[in-house]
């Protein structure tokens, strides 16, 4: 007869699972996020020029965490250093998309005030 599975029989199987994760966890959150902090402050130099005019509020917001994520790291507090990092990368492209829609509403504009000028033109002849 087959005895049912039973959490004390698998007690050591569930105690070496468990810790092989916090081992995992521990691991992941140990090692600086040196790729990450070297990505979060590109995108955030890189976005400075063109979104700094068009999306002040996002690069703003990317500025503050990438200073965040700097404090963290220096403190060793590796998981939010990487989360932070990884933000600041995330607002810093928001900026430089929203710049770039900004920019190509402008162009719009001036395109269709341009067609409407000679329109005008072509009606006064």
């Amino acid at each position: 007869m087959k005895q049912p599975l039973c959490i004390s029989r698998n007690g050591p199987l569930i105690t070496v699972l468990a810790v092989a994760c916090a081992a995992l966890l521990a691991a992941c959150a140990g090692n600086p996020p040196t790729a990450e902090m070297a990505v979060g402050r590109a995108a955030v130099e890189r976005a400075t020029g063109p979104a700094a005019a068009d999306a002040p509020v996002e690069m703003a917001t990317a500025r503050d965490k990438l200073a965040r994520a700097t404090t963290a790291y220096a403190n060793k507090d590796y998981a939010l250093a990487r989360q932070l990092a990884n933000e600041a990368d995330a607002d810093a492209t928001l900026a430089e998309a929203q710049a770039r829609s900004a920019r190509s509403t402008r162009a719009l504009a001036e395109v269709r005030d341009g067609i409407r000028m000679l329109r005008d033109e072509m009606a006064r002849k």
